[in-house]
């Protein structure tokens, strides 16, 4: 399978760094071509003896230059590692309530039961302890406005009235004397662990306080927050301690709007929200929450949600997001620091988030999240409303953050249909702006797997969600975290007649030596080893090859030589026998300390390599498969078929223990390798992609072949997302065992690739996260002695709990690399779940939900507001901004937002005098309170639907809807996907009113014109009224959209009165001299036009920062700040002054 990189031009993806690989010679990357070592000879050729002596040199030259571009690593001092876990806990958090509701969920008692989890847990203790500070005004300024912050620190000196009728100005907030204290108190403790962290005080930390604050926006208080710390905490890294990058992850069950807004045309901050949206219903009901919004002008692309449509979702959902997307971005945009908006409201058990996810699962969250940015990362709380699961969530993260292996998940399995869905649908959104999204531009071709594949997919059934208790996590208590095996005598085994011989004793020397250097082997525990005894090499292999292997001791050199030409690429000398019982032995040592838990992890520096050798066969520098007896010993002592994973990143394909383990279900065998279309050692198309196993063991068997040199970190890292930890987490293995050889390491003389120590760092953290930590690294090949030892010293460290160290930049992964490791996963997809996450070709055809014509409901389906306490009816800045304004974006369903949209198909060919002057369409509405939220919804006169609508419709209609043009400009303007014009814009009338059909009886669109509605809307499942005529063809220009406006904001004040000489709305713009599609400023009653024509109002906001302008073409209100369509009594002047200029007459109906 080929691949085809993507045409630039194109692509909107920002230039990154793309370092040229200078050329290398193909020849010079095989292992001396056909073998994997050269065949000695008793007396060789002058050519040959050149030929060595040139690859000597070369060899040595390459090692130099590795060696002068590791001195500027920072691998080196045990000194400079930095440890300790911030915490910062402050009593004075627990002093404000709600006065006049003592259920309300945000209250002081979380705190309380978070302390109690903690002392239960001896987690105080081991945390470094800062005291919380207040935050200055200046430094919350650096987020909110003065006013809005001066408001808040009145409300100290307010009584329980005044508070409350404040507070009801808002959505799901409640407010308390203490409440300003209390807020600047929480944000302060941010600021103070950012300080530690980045004044290297400490490593990490977390901040446990109230109220949470990741709802909170630049002037309003919202969701339970008045002052929003992780952004606060972001703009305070940058001024203060001048961080560039800053990623804010928030795994918070609600969506984090207030973070959202302030950083959307911001590329410094990343921001990445996963949280439950249910199509916009669930609070807080914005289209903003959705996958399309990816923010704004500079921004965009920096935005990132992933909205869970369902409840019950679990934490391989929640993985299954930060491997397909979180990670590889993260890794593109080399963040310096993590902010965490920690809400645990999405554990099994919270009554407001109804999701399944374990403590477990945010311990693998943390984990993942402390690979990146050095491990400079900070938990600040937010919201978890279960006070058991919140206190048992909060300490797994902070076991994970002072370095604890995490639990074993109890049920990883994989990703939900619906989340690969949601998954699916933000790639698609985001893979125009980040290079190490794409995917291979091939598709499957249609076969009997993919037929089979689509009968497994129908024959699994998701288990439905069911509350339970959740799992018992437990945290082993070690005085050793890493074991570490070596023995010298491995050194005997050698060439007797080539000394430059690849495998070298030296390997272990140097290794070890710089382990040492470095201090990391003091602060291993070093295990003794022994050999490997007869019963354990018998479960891999077979009794006639090792008696064959032992008679070698007692062979003249002679009959070493000629035994060693039976086999492939293999040297025997009279000591090889022994060392290679010594590696097996040795590394069964190391798996009875992991399993015992005397250690958590090991390295294994071990020679002869291992993983060539078959069951009765010696091959390429291998005699016994240590890895494989490693492997079968486990499962011997745990007298069961522990689940075992083997990773082999090792440059060549690991033959022998694939063949060892191919039938075997209990075994997972993934190599990542040098395949080069079965040219490559081992030869052949046993590593091929399409090798999977047999038997009970097929799809147990993973194959990545690199068909080509300069393989990379990028690379390396995208089969870990897109592949090997998806299908690692749904398998859930009780050991990892890694055939640890370094040959892909940069620099090697056989492998050709350029895998860096960093490199293999990042690798090992994220395979730690697997097996309750229990991995164990056996060194294969590797034959740059510089390469090796930097290379597994960086392994080593992060088996110590080091984070691994910062990458350099990131060229994108290789179009064939991508193209082998799409190969692979097209394979394997029938086999594992995690892997269905497919690219979205086309939205329309694939939206999980199809767009009807729907009869208006009779009945209201409220959904309860954040605070269930607290209505959700107030409609000032808050969470109406973006709401109306992502009309253009192209997504699935509007959800009932607050903003209530109805799709309103017009009669063609009846073109009215009404109609065209933008009528104002009033009718009577049904309120449905939707989380509180007081909404119109279309309905007729006599509860049956009967009645039409007109521009008389009766007085007594309590909600109104206008037909309007788009709104003029936003940050909206700014969304570049391109979409429907009809989506675009909601645009002017242009049939008859008088025949909409609104009754009960309105035919729904037949399934061929479902997908043309589909299309015109961008695939969006309106879940509203469609009103149509139920006949004729349906044509996407004549769908327009009917938008209930607030029937408020805060923004009115800004309004000034028509100026003498009157209102003009047949002026042309005032920049451009556009008679088309104008609007006026409210408050400078200056002209300008829309974004659809040159965008001139846009620019004039944004210089003029002047809120409210109305519509020349249909008289309707928008204010840029919140984002939303305004109908109020004192617009209702202006527009009666418009109209009466357009038309000559005062408007027909009054407010």
């Amino acid at each position: 399978m080929t691949s085809t990189g993507q045409d630039s031009s194109t692509r909107q993806r920002r230039s990154r760094h793309n370092p040229q690989s200078p050329p290398q010679d193909s020849s010079t990357t095989s292992k001396r071509s056909v073998k994997k070592g050269a065949v000695p000879r008793s007396s060789p050729s002058l050519a040959e003896v050149k030929k060595k002596g040139k690859m000597k040199k070369l060899s040595q030259a390459v090692e130099e230059d590795l060696i002068e571009g590791l001195q500027g690593l920072d691998l080196n001092p045990e000194s400079r590692v930095l440890v300790g876990t911030g915490l910062v806990f402050d009593e004075q958090l627990n002093e404000f309530h709600c006065l006049w509701d003592d259920s309300f969920p945000e209250g002081p008692e979380r705190l309380l039961a978070i302390k109690e989890q903690l002392i239960l847990e001896g987690l105080l203790e081991r945390c470094v302890s800062f005291q919380a500070r207040f935050a200055e005004k200046e430094e919350l300024m650096l987020v909110h406005s003065l006013e809005y912050i001066d408001l808040m620190q009145t409300t100290q000196y307010m009584n329980e009235g005044e508070l409350r009728i404040l507070a009801d100005t808002y959505d799901s907030v409640y407010l308390h004397p203490n409440s300003y204290s209390c807020a600047c108190l929480a944000t302060g403790s941010v600021l103070r662990l950012v300080d530690a962290v980045l004044g290297a005080e400490i490593r990490n930390g977390m901040a446990v306080v109230r109220p949470p604050g990741h709802h909170a926006q630049h002037s309003l208080m919202d969701g339970y927050c008045m002052f929003n710390h992780v952004a606060v905490a972001a703009r305070y890294a940058q001024k203060k301690h001048h961080i560039q990058r800053v990623l804010i992850v928030d795994w918070d069950v609600h969506h984090g709007q207030g973070t959202q807004f302030i950083f959307d045309q911001d590329p410094s901050v990343l921001y990445f929200s996963i949280h439950r949206y249910e199509q916009g219903r669930f609070w807080p009901h914005l289209k903003a929450s959705n996958w399309s919004t990816t923010g704004f002008g500079q921004g965009q692309g920096y935005t990132i949600n992933v909205p869970w449509n369902q409840v019950g979702m679990r934490d391989a959902d929640y993985i299954a997001a930060f491997l397909h997307i979180l990670l590889p971005v993260a890794f593109e945009f080399q963040p310096q620091l993590i902010l965490v908006a920690a809400g645990f409201d999405a554990l099994l058990g919270d009554p407001k988030g109804e999701m399944a996810a374990t403590p477990a699962g945010f311990a693998q969250l943390t984990h993942l999240l402390m690979g990146l940015a050095g491990g400079k990362l900070i938990l600040s709380l937010e919201g978890g409303y279960n006070l058991h699961a919140l206190a048992k969530g909060v300490s797994a993260s902070l076991h994970t953050l002072l370095g604890d292996p995490c639990p074993m998940l109890d049920s990883p399995g994989a990703p939900c249909r619906s989340a690969q869905t949601s998954l699916s649908y933000t790639l698609e959104a985001l893979e125009p702006f980040w290079e190490t999204l794409v995917r291979s531009v091939e598709s499957p071709e249609e076969d009997n797997d993919d037929v089979e594949e689509n009968k497994v997919e129908e024959n699994e059934e998701e288990r439905p969600w069911e509350a339970a208790a959740l799992p018992m996590d437990t945290w082993p208590v070690l005085q050793y975290r890493t074991g570490l095996v070596y023995d010298e005598r491995m050194m005997s085994h050698c060439n007797l007649w080539d000394n430059h011989h690849p495998e070298t004793p030296q390997r272990i020397l140097r290794i070890m030596c710089h382990l040492e250097e470095l201090g990391l082997a003091s602060r291993c525990l070093i295990l003794p080893v022994r050999p490997a005894m007869d019963a354990e090499l018998l479960t891999c292999h077979s009794a006639d090859y090792v008696e064959r292997l032992q008679a070698t001791e007692k062979m003249k050199t002679r009959e070493l030589h000629r035994e060693g030409a039976n086999f492939d690429s293999i040297y025997i000398c009279p000591s090889t026998f022994a060392c290679a019982q010594l590696a097996a032995g040795a590394t069964c040592c190391l798996v009875e300390a992991v399993l015992s838990g005397e250690v958590l992890n090991g390295v294994a520096v071990v020679r002869p390599p291992g993983h060539h050798a078959e069951q009765d066969a010696a091959c390429g520098f291998c005699f016994f498969n240590s890895v494989a007896v490693a492997a079968r010993h486990a499962q011997a002592i745990a007298g069961r078929p522990l689940r075992i994973l083997i990773v082999d990143w090792d440059v060549h394909h690991g033959n022998g223990t694939q063949h060892m383990f191919e039938d075997d279900p209990s075994v997972l065998y993934m190599s990542l390798h040098r395949y080069d279309r079965g040219t490559f050692f081992p030869m052949g198309d046993e590593g091929s992609s399409s090798q999977v196993g047999h038997a009970a063991g097929t799809g147990f068997t993973v194959n990545v072949p690199w068909n080509g040199p300069r393989m990379g970190d990028a690379d390396y890292l995208a089969a870990w997302h897109r592949l090997v930890l998806p299908i690692a987490y749904e398998f859930n293995p009780e050991l990892v065992l890694v055939s640890a050889g370094f040959d892909a390491a940069q620099g090697d003389p056989l492998g050709g690739c350029q895998v860096t120590p960093e490199g293999y760092a990042h690798l090992t953290h994220l395979l730690m996260g697997l097996a309750n930590g229990h991995i164990i690294l056996i060194l294969e090949g590797g034959y740059n002695l510089a390469s090796i030892s930097e290379s597994m010293a960086a392994c080593t460290h992060s088996l110590l709990g080091d984070p691994p160290p910062l990458l350099a930049l990131l060229r994108p992964p290789q179009p064939r690399a991508l193209a082998s490791i799409t190969e692979t996963i097209q394979v394997h997809r029938r086999y594992w779940r995690s892997l269905r996450i497919m690219k979205m070709e086309d939205k329309e055809e694939h939206s999980s939900s199809n767009i009807v014509t729907k009869k208006s409901p009779k009945t209201a389906n409220p959904v309860l507001a954040k605070g269930t306490s607290m209505p959700k009816g107030n409609m000032p800045e808050r969470s109406m901004r973006k709401a109306t304004s992502a009309l253009c974006s192209k997504e699935s369903s509007l959800g009932k937002t607050k903003s209530k949209t109805a799709k309103v198909v017009l009669t063609q060919g009846q073109p009215s005098e009404r109609t065209s002057r933008g009528v104002t369409l009033y009718h009577t509405t049904s309120k449905e309170t939707e989380g509180g939220v007081t909404t119109g919804h279309f309905a007729s006169e006599a509860a049956t639907g009967e009645g039409m609508l007109n521009q008389t419709t009766s007085q007594e209609a309590m909600g109104e809807a206008e037909l309007i043009q788009s709104p003029p400009a936003s940050n909206a303007d700014k969304q570049t996907p391109e979409v429907p014009p009809v989506q675009e814009t909601t645009a002017q009338l242009v049939g008859s009113l008088s025949t909409l059909d609104l009754s009960d009886g309105a035919q729904e669109v037949p399934e061929s014109e479902e997908a043309l509605v589909g299309e015109a809307t961008g695939g969006q499942d309106m879940n509203n009224l469609m009103l149509t005529r139920g006949f004729g063809d349906l044509d996407a220009r004549d769908i327009f959209y009917a938008v209930t406006p607030l029937s408020w904001c805060p923004h009115l004040v800004a309004v000034c009165p028509v100026p003498a000489e009157g209102l003009d709305v047949t002026q042309p713009c005032k920049t451009c001299g556009t008679l088309q599609e104008n609007w006026v400023c409210l408050t400078c009653y200056q002209v300008y036009c829309s974004r659809y024509i040159n965008a001139h109002m846009v620019h004039h906001h944004e210089a003029s920062e002047h809120p409210l302008v109305l519509s020349c073409v249909d008289l309707s209100t928008w204010c840029y700040v919140c984002q939303a369509y305004v109908h109020h009594q004192d617009l209702q002047d202006m527009k009666n002054m418009a109209y009466r200029n357009k038309f000559g007459e005062d408007m027909p109906c009054s407010y």
